[in-house]
Formats: structure tokens, sequence, C-alpha cells
């Protein structure tokens, strides 16, 4: 156990705006990987890179020191110059053994993640996995650490709350949004197309609506998001001309200032005095509070979703307690599971050795014996020899195991 070892950078280390300095595209992944793992002399390499961490668990029997840290780096990007290898080291965290079995489990079960309870992680380590295995980098002991760990991962997010209820305002907002009773496929206008619109977009295209309409400074951008939607778009100086009829309303742009003022919101709606449903996820609002009090509006809004997404986290972070006694019983399971593990190859020749014994009895020493009886006899016997043969390879194994478990 005390081979398996981790160079993780993550959030609590590393700005998340320098994680992408230690991606690798997926083409060059074979060539860059593989010099390391022969330059360092690892047994074994896992890679595993998302957009918030890049970890490298291997098997090795070297201490990770300074000095093998930077000679690490230096094989992992030949073109970095001592700058870059002193930023990695010092930006990068360690675990040895135990700890380093500990980490891939907290990783999987997002227990390490920044967002606590996040599924999306236990795919992009297996995935992670499926690529290094087919690169031929790992082997064994990570096949079934990183097994073991998923199994763990996904019991996890069956057996406790740490995944329920959102923690993210978007989904948050999408849920509330849901939740009000709308009798027909809704219009819906979004005004903004950055990267909060665009998580919007996403959990939009899960539910079925009427039209879309988006509007932003930058056209190119409102396009790309309404392409995404099946929708139109529109500058945001054109704002002001619009005239359709729409159901929801959804902002958040980088204004400093609030864009629809009272007199603005009168004329999106016109004559329509029906209520309308307002998500505003802008800091600071662009929605004007005279435009709250003075019209029919189902508001909701980016302060109560993030009150609730902290009461929602608190919740999630209850649950750790419990997540690590999980993984605590299922690193003792595999602990022995490693140990079993080790007696099967330790023992793999037995089968071997032992088909070789019977054919040498069969075909020279006990040749003519053999050839003398008469065919039932020589059946039975045969039965007996493959009986014998089993039981030579299954009971030694078996004690074997018993032995080294026991110690």
């Amino acid at each position: 156990m005390e081979h398996f070892k981790t160079i993780a950078f993550t959030h609590k280390t590393t700005e998340l705006k320098d994680i992408g300095r230690l991606h690798i595209e997926d083409d060059a992944l074979e060539a860059r990987l593989s010099n390391l793992k022969a330059s360092l002399g690892l047994e074994e390499l896992l890679y595993v890179s998302t957009c918030n961490r890049v970890e490298f668990m291997m098997i090795s029997e070297h201490e990770l020191d300074e000095p093998f840290r930077r000679k690490f780096f230096a094989a992992f990007n030949p073109e970095w110059n001592s700058t870059d290898i002193d930023w990695a080291t010092n930006h990068s965290r360690t675990f040895e053994g135990e700890k380093s079995l500990q980490h891939l489990y907290y990783v999987s079960s997002s227990i390490d993640s920044l967002v606590v309870g996040e599924r999306e992680i236990i795919t992009q380590v297996r995935e992670a996995y499926e690529k290094c295995q087919k690169l031929g980098l790992t082997g064994d002991r990570l096949r079934l650490l990183v097994r073991s760990a998923i199994e763990t991962a996904k019991l996890i997010y069956t057996q406790t709350q740490i995944a329920q209820n959102p923690v993210s305002v978007v989904s948050l907002a999408y849920r509330k949004m849901r939740e009000v009773e709308i009798d027909h496929p809704p219009h819906i206008v979004i005004i903004g197309a950055g990267q909060t619109n665009q998580t919007m977009a996403l959990y939009l295209k899960k539910a079925p609506f009427g039209k879309v309409t988006v509007f932003n400074r930058t056209l190119a951008k409102a396009e790309e998001l309404a392409a995404s939607l099946k929708g139109n778009a529109f500058p945001l100086s054109e704002l002001k001309d619009f005239n359709e009829p729409f159901d929801i309303l959804i902002s958040c742009t980088g204004a400093s200032q609030p864009i629809i003022n009272n007199r603005l919101y009168r004329q999106l709606i016109g004559s329509d005095l029906s209520q309308k449903v307002v998500v505003d996820l802008a800091v600071p609002s662009d929605i004007e509070l005279e435009v709250l009090r003075k019209n029919n509006i189902h508001y909701i809004g980016i302060e109560n979703l993030k009150e609730e997404a902290r009461k929602n986290l608190e919740q999630r972070q209850k649950e750790l307690e419990v997540c690590k006694r999980l993984i605590n019983d299922k690193m003792n399971e595999f602990d022995r599971l490693l140990r079993e593990r080790k007696v099967e190859l330790s023992m793999k020749e037995i089968p071997k050795v032992v088909k070789e014994i019977r054919e040498r009895a069969i075909n020279q020493v006990f040749n003519k014996e053999l050839e003398a009886l008469d065919p039932k006899s020589r059946e039975v016997l045969e039965k007996m020899m493959e009986y014998m043969e089993k039981k030579y390879i299954s009971v030694p194994m078996k004690m074997a195991k018993e032995i080294m478990l026991k110690g």
C-alpha cells in the first residue's frame, strides 16, 4: 500500500485559472504520459484532469520529496523552465500510502470538490481511468483501487444526503421557475449571454418551453446562446423595441446599474397585465426595485437563492462525517482485497505447475500402467486425477489467503 502516491493540484492550492497549465490535449496524452511514466520509472500512472483539479496518481517506490517532484514536472512538460517547475512544486499537494488511497476516495465521492455533492466527478474519474488503461499506463493495483473508489462513491450518493438539495444558484432558480404553474409552453426572454445564462440554458433544454428570445450587448454571443435553444437573438440595444408577449424573463448581465427600470418594463409588457416570472441572477441587480413593487411579478432573486444554497451546502457538510465513516470501511475492505490479490499473483504459477506434474505422470511415469488398464478403470482414474488437480490448486490458495489475512 505504501507504493500508492498522488501529486494533486486542486482549488485548495492553485488558482483555477492556473489549473489549465497542467491540462494535456487528448491527442498528446499517450506521448506525454508514456514519457512521464518511463522517465520516472513509475509502475502505474493515472492522470485525472478537470476544470478545477489535476491529479497524478501513481504506483512508485519513490518518495514524493522536492527533488523527485522537480524531476517529475520537468518530465511532465519538457518545455517548462525553472520558474514553471518552481510554480508546480510549490502549488502541488502530495499524498503517500494510505493517505493517497483516501484522497482518491474523497475525490471520487466529491468530498474534496469545490462543490461538495457534485456528481460529475465520478464520471470524470472513471473516464480518466479508462483513457489511461487503454494507453497501457495503469495496471492491476490502480484497476482495483479505482473500481473500489467508484463503487464507494456510488454508495455515498445513494446512502447519504450529500448530493441532495442543490447548492448551485442557477439550479435553484431553475427549480423555482418550474414550480410556477403556467398553463402553456412559456415564452422565455433571456437578457445576457454569459456563463450564468449559458448554464441556465443547459437546464432549459430539459423542459419544454414555447419560445426563447435572447438579448445581449454582443450579438454574436446572443446568437450562440439562442442557437443552443433554437431561439432568436437580438442586440441589447433593441430590447426597448421588443413588444412580443412573454411569460418568463431571466436576466444576468455584468452591468453596474439596473438595466430594466419601471418605464422599460411597462414598455415590454404593454397591455398584458398577467403575472410574469422574473429571475434576476445579476450582482448588482439588473431589475430596479420599483419594477418589483409596482407590477404583477413572481420574483426569483439571487439574494434569496444564495441563502438557500448556503443552507443546502451546510446540510451537505453535515453528511461528511457519515461519508468518511463509509470510506474508512471501504478502505479496510480494499486493504484486504489488495492482500488477497497479492497472494493470487504470487501463486499464479501453481495451476501451471500442477498441470505439468499431471501430464508427466500420465505420459511418462505411469504411462505403461495406464495403457494396461481397461477403459472403465482408466476413466475413473482420470476423474480422480482431475479432482486432485483442482484441490491441489484451490486448497493452498485458500490457506495462503487465510494466513496472510490473519497476519
